[in-house]
């Protein structure tokens, strides 16, 4: 299931587990997920049989968020429009924040899914990915792309004069 698949990486990386393969990692856990998402975006709403949802306890997330501050330390804010329909406004955004509202969302529905209630769990995913997570995870997919992109295409101009003259005299 995805949305496990998703809280998994995000807790091993949270918890310093392969640092150097996170970019990677997190640019297929959140394509994935979104994926997930625009397939229940694009399909009917699910309508669960009752009409109102039962008390579920929030995960913990406090410790999601604070490893995940620290491993995006110096780059865990970005510039985020507001609503590209309404406004060309800008705000702040989270990498971290985004991560964990997509894990709070997706583990809510998993709490439903593992209680018995599948159609439920489909209902709120739905239901959260239209109106929050599928547009948190979006932002943070962009975001991590820019990283990675800088990560492997940024590169030093004396190392790369080094390797072209390299390459031109074996």
């Amino acid at each position: 299931m995805d949305a496990r698949t998703y809280l998994t990486t995000l807790r091993e990386l949270a918890a310093g587990e392969a640092p150097d393969a996170a970019l990677p990692m997190l640019l297929l856990a959140l394509s994935q997920v979104l994926v997930s998402g625009a397939r229940l975006g694009a399909v009917q709403d699910v309508v669960p049989e009752e009409r109102f949802e039962p008390d579920t306890p929030d995960p913990e997330l406090a410790p999601l968020r604070e490893g995940l501050a620290n491993l995006f330390e110096g780059l865990d804010e970005y510039a985020d429009v507001v609503d590209p329909l309404t406004t060309p406004e800008l705000g702040v955004g989270s990498v971290s924040n985004d991560l964990v509202a997509v894990a709070g969302a997706l583990a809510h529905g998993l709490q439903h899914h593992e209680a018995g209630r599948p159609l439920e769990a489909l209902w709120w995913w739905q239901f959260s990915y239209l109106s929050d997570w599928g547009e948190r995870a979006a932002a943070a997919l962009r975001v991590v792309q820019t990283l990675l992109a800088h990560v492997r295409l940024d590169a030093d101009d004396e190392v790369v004069s080094e390797a072209e003259f390299d390459a031109l005299h074996p």
